[in-house]
């Protein structure tokens, strides 16, 4: 039978999906079906999967669907043909009990295939396997999809026989599936597939939308159902209707951006449209954070900035249902967000009246962690860190700037306006620092502290708010480390590997003269806890950020084993350090050094007792070990006056010219010879060599 291709549809009806999943549900549904129908030969190398996601179904558009899977050649190998048949050829009882597991007649002993597999001989049954309908294999491809989705919560509910249960996201009430125009006959959640569908719950010109072909599901939706299908458009409509409500304002206004708000939105409406509402302006003398995030956080509103970027007392509603008079969602969302602002202005004033100082006493009651203590405690300790800190980049003064911002920098967990608003700590502490005249450099770094909190946040402005964040961070890491808080696999409650990487980013972009290994060692020293390793362990977790960071960027992975096997102490080297390495990787001497410092660390690190970078020119035989004597002073003079330059380039660049010496010196020198006295003098010329040659990274990693 000639078998034709058409497309598919299949939708999933449900009650309103969390928003805030509604984006990754509907990829998952639409990717889980095509890859199952896929493996069951029931698309073609050009089907293309096109997903829906709206906030009460879950649909997927198949092209070009088979009715039914091609017929499939099995090949079974059985077992070696020493086992399967005896000496005349007959087959053994344990080809027989094979044979009948596969449902193979013993008659078809005589047709198995011989086949070399590996060096013997075996036997392999070939045949024919019927191609899976449609039916049988959308069957299979919808419990695949179902049973994979993400779902963050699962629900439990009864179908209309009382009796059974079903567990889902929501309670699902149809399933459509049309291949054309052609109901395929499959259940899913128990329901049973048919062609039609609903629309929006008010706007939709039926209560019950047929579907006439799987081609015009979202047309037929969009006409007489009043819901736009596909979440990617519906999105986009909305970011057009923003802009354009922006515009209509006026004064060159524009709605805030906010993916996840967004994206959120879009799962909370099927036929958006957006309105302007206004509040009263006495409520922009709350900080704008403040508003700002109430009106995102609890309303799903987006607020209008002007072009200084200061929130307007204007917002926009993304509506759900288009009123022909919209006055009325207006005023009911304004009558709704003043209680909110009111509640925001309220936590400011209040908050106001109590300095930080005297909050910050309350952080000794505050329990930070059963085994560290209180906040209180860890703020001591902060304080401790920030100090020493502050001195080694400055002087006294930014170590005093320091110490106050970290005594007040956790105060305002114990405002009003935080404790409603967890988001806005440190914000909330720089507001109020600043209202009671505390200097601007301190203020910010009660906020700045925090930075950078996720992938290309903005750095702390000030040194005081780098010096505290540092502080910050190294607390947080010795102390977890200190009592055994590891990171495991994709589990990191307490954010470690952010924070590492936070004080990776501070250390390297802001290029500031701290060793990494004597800030671990300082921060563990105030864990009498900790086990002696705590600190190796803790600087290797770092530098393991480091070099993720870096890989990102675009470095190779051996470029980053090269330089930070030398776990260089000033990160904001790094950068010249890896275009050092990439350059010096270019020269045409580069391989033969590289395996040569291989090999040269290999001999070191077998020699009977540790190798000092010593040599004697008396005993210097050899012409060959003479030259490559000369030639490291030489090389290694230039090379280390451009190290102490900064001019790794140069450096590396330098030392290319050891090349040919080091040959000859393998080529003619026994390096273990016999006398004790010459064996410890090559390796003392070797240990000069590999010593000069590693001041940049470690070349060895670039052998392949």
């Amino acid at each position: 039978m000639k078998k034709t291709t058409d497309n598919l549809l299949v939708e999933l009806f449900v009650e309103e999906l969390p928003p805030k999943a509604l984006k990754k549900l509907g990829r998952a549904f639409a990717d889980g079906l095509f890859e199952q129908l896929r493996a069951q030969g029931l698309t073609t190398d050009a089907s293309v999967a096109t997903p829906f996601a709206s906030p009460r179904r879950l649909a997927v558009h198949v092209s070009e669907v088979a009715p039914q899977a091609a017929d499939r050649a099995v090949s079974h190998k059985l077992m070696p043909v020493s086992v399967g048949l005896d000496a005349s050829g007959q087959p053994t009882p344990a080809l027989l009990k094979k044979l009948q597991a596969l449902g193979v007649d013993a008659r078809a002993v005589p047709e198995l295939r011989r086949a070399i597999d590996g060096k013997a001989e075996a036997l392999f049954h070939d045949s024919q396997v019927r191609g899976a309908t449609l039916a049988e294999g959308l069957q299979a491809a919808l419990g695949e999809a179902l049973e994979r989705l993400p779902i963050p919560k699962v629900m439990t509910y009864q179908l209309a026989d009382g009796w059974t249960d079903v567990k889902f996201v929501r309670p699902a009430h149809s399933l459509l599936a049309l291949h054309g125009s052609q109901v395929v006959p499959v259940r899913a959640l128990g329901l049973a597939a048919g062609d039609t569908t609903h629309g929006h719950r008010f706007e939709a010109k039926a209560r019950v939308l047929r579907v006439p072909h799987a081609d015009r599901y979202a047309d037929v939706l969009a006409g007489e159902g009043a819901v736009i299908a596909s979440f990617e458009e519906r999105r986009a409509d909305i970011q057009r209707q923003l802009a354009l409500a922006a515009e209509r304002v006026g004064g060159g206004v524009r709605p805030i951006e906010d993916d996840d708000l967004l994206d959120e939105v879009t799962g909370l409406v099927e036929r958006p449209c957006v309105l302007v509402c206004e509040f009263e302006s006495e409520f922009l003398g709350v900080p704008q954070e403040c508003l700002i995030l109430t009106m995102k956080a609890n309303q799903k509103y987006f607020p209008l900035l002007d072009a200084q970027g200061r929130l307007t007392n204007r917002f926009l509603v993304v509506s759900n249902i288009r009123p022909d008079d919209p006055s009325a969602v207006i005023q009911g969302n304004e009558r709704v967000v003043r209680p909110r602002l009111a509640d925001a202005k309220f936590f400011f004033d209040q908050d106001r009246k109590k300095p930080l100082s005297t909050r910050a006493e309350g952080l000794a009651r505050v329990v930070y962690h059963n085994k560290l203590g209180t906040q209180g405690q860890r703020i001591e300790r902060v304080r401790e860190l920030a100090q020493v800190i502050g001195a080694k980049l400055g002087d006294d003064h930014l170590a005093w700037q320091a110490d106050l911002a970290a005594s007040l920098a956790k105060a305002d967990l114990l405002t009003d306006m935080v404790g409603e608003f967890p988001e806005l700590q440190g914000i909330m502490g720089r507001y109020y620092a600043q209202a009671e005249g505390i200097e601007a450099e301190v203020a910010d770094a009660i906020e700045d502290h925090y930075k950078p909190r996720f992938a290309g946040d903005s750095l702390p402005r000030g040194r005081t708010g780098l010096v505290l964040a540092l502080a910050d961070k190294l607390e947080t890491l010795a102390g977890l480390f200190a009592i055994g808080q590891l990171p495991t696999g994709d589990k990191d409650p307490f954010a470690l590997r952010r924070h590492a990487l936070g004080m990776v980013r501070i250390l390297m972009e802001r290029d500031l003269p701290l060793a990494p290994t004597e800030l671990v060692s300082a921060a563990v020293g105030l864990f009498p806890q900790a086990a002696p390793d705590t600190a190796s362990l803790l600087a290797d977790f770092i530098y393991e950020r480091l070099a993720g960071l870096l890989r990102e960027q675009g470095y190779s992975a051996q470029e980053v084993e090269a330089v930070l096997a030398l776990k260089p102490q000033r990160l904001g080297d790094i950068a010249r350090r890896l275009a050092a390495v990439r350059a010096f990787a270019g020269l045409p001497e580069a391989p033969a050094l590289a395996a040569a410092n291989k090999r040269i660390g290999n001999i070191l690190k077998k020699a009977d007792e540790p190798v000092q970078p010593q040599v004697d020119t008396a005993l210097l035989q050899q012409e060959p070990e003479q030259a490559l004597h000369a030639a490291t002073l030489r090389l290694s003079a230039e090379a280390d006056q451009r190290f102490d330059a900064g001019d790794y380039t140069g450096a590396l660049q330098t030392l290319a010219a050891l090349r040919a010496p080091v040959d000859t010196f393998f080529d003619r020198v026994m390096v273990n010879a016999e006398d004790p006295a010459l064996r410890r003098n090559r390796l003392g010329l070797l240990a000069t060599l590999h010593q000069a040659m590693n001041r940049v990274a470690d070349l060895s990693r670039l052998a392949s």
